[in-house]
């Protein structure tokens, strides 16, 4: 832990309202209208850069579970927020000069994973179709893909990661920090915590005795919702405070949410295991598999080679046991021939932001022209 140290130009912290057509009406009901954050380097304002027009690459900042963009400029004891680190950054001539937003993709599940949904929202279309142009035409940026790159941690990462291989024309390099994926190991291991809190939920309650297995694994056999997902989320929803076992819960939902969509059944998605027997439902698992990025180096093989930068880490006490897939990842962009950067640091998964320290500079460096 270090004492905080300001630079003593700091940049400037603006806020926008944008209105999103692409959100509006999304299935969760949640706003349409949300505030998106910009960091503009010391430089942008200086008089000569500034009568000039000068224009500047752009990072995104695509934040974890349960996060929103606006989070990373709050001020932290004993720490940097985002702003803070990237002025000292650039003060230290680590990178230069870039213009950093950060946006608003927060659900009512706890976020996204910056992919489309039918069950939650159109959260890729939202950043590339819609506030990729209104940063471009509020702010000066460079705007050709070659200058614009985005980073996250966690769910965050998988956004990049996700982006880089999905949407790269919009993309020139991408950071990825403990991103989602081997969802083996990350997500199919926490389910049955997940199955136990929802039996909370189950109507009705369970009662000692005989009971017929079988009629009750039916209702839930083809990864539909019998009613315990619903009220789970009505009960989180009317809290002010989640337990642990609670937050987990809805971040299982809400990647169930992203990866099956399924606008015919109760809640709009399906779930990968049955809610009675806690039986894998092979089907309904393989659709979460077509997005884990482990799966998908090859598919967008060509999409990934045309980056400028790809850079990658995790911590090998991750508790999330991401390491492992980022390590099959690396493995797989090394055998398809795919240049990148991939690093292993001494840590697990909570405050990692320091890693930013190598990852803006990495980015920047890619960015710059």
């Amino acid at each position: 832990m270090a004492r905080k140290r300001p630079t003593a130009a700091t940049g400037t912290v603006v806020v926008l309202e944008h209105v999103s057509s692409v959100l509006n009406g999304n299935p969760l009901g949640d706003p349409h209208v949300r505030k998106l954050a910009a960091w503009l380097p010391p430089q942008y304002d200086q008089g000569s850069t500034a009568k000039r027009g000068k224009r500047f690459p752009v990072l995104w900042d695509l934040v974890g579970f349960t996060g929103s963009g606006l989070a990373h400029t709050n001020w932290r004891p004993f720490d940097e927020n985002v702003p803070e680190r990237l002025a000292r950054l650039v003060h230290e001539r680590k990178m230069g000069p870039a213009i950093v937003i950060f946006a608003d993709c927060f659900t009512s599940l706890g976020g996204n994973q910056y992919i489309n949904s039918s069950a939650i929202g159109n959260y890729a279309d939202y950043l590339i179709a819609e506030l990729i142009p209104f940063v471009d035409r509020e702010f000066r940026t460079l705007s050709r893909r070659e200058h614009r790159g985005c980073f996250g941690k966690s769910s965050g990462g998988y956004g990049a990661i996700l982006h880089g291989m999905k949407y790269a024309r919009h993309w020139g390099a991408i950071a990825d920090h403990s991103g989602d994926a081997l969802f083996d190991f990350c997500y199919y291991c926490d389910w049955p915590r997940t199955l136990n809190e929802l039996d909370k939920y189950r109507v009705p309650a369970r009662k000692p005795g005989v009971i017929d297995v079988a009629a009750q694994a039916k209702r839930t056999a083809d990864g539909r919702d019998d009613g315990r997902v619903q009220r789970f989320l009505e009960h989180v929803w009317a809290r002010d405070k989640l337990s642990d076992a609670e937050g987990h819960v809805l971040m299982n939902i809400a990647m169930a949410a992203s990866y099956d969509p399924d606008p015919s059944v109760p809640l709009g998605f399906r779930l990968p295991f049955n809610l009675e027997t806690g039986e894998l439902i092979r089907k309904r698992w393989k659709a979460w598999q077509r997005h884990d990025p482990i799966h998908l180096v090859t598919r967008y093989a060509a999409n990934l080679r045309s980056l400028k930068g790809i850079y990658i880490d995790c911590g090998w006490r991750d508790q999330y046991h991401l390491h492992y897939g980022t390590r099959i990842l690396s493995q797989r962009l090394a055998g398809a021939g795919i240049a990148h950067r991939y690093e292993e640091f001494d840590d697990n998964h909570s405050s990692i932001d320091y890693r930013m320290d190598v990852s803006l500079p990495f980015l920047y460096r890619a960015l710059k022209g």
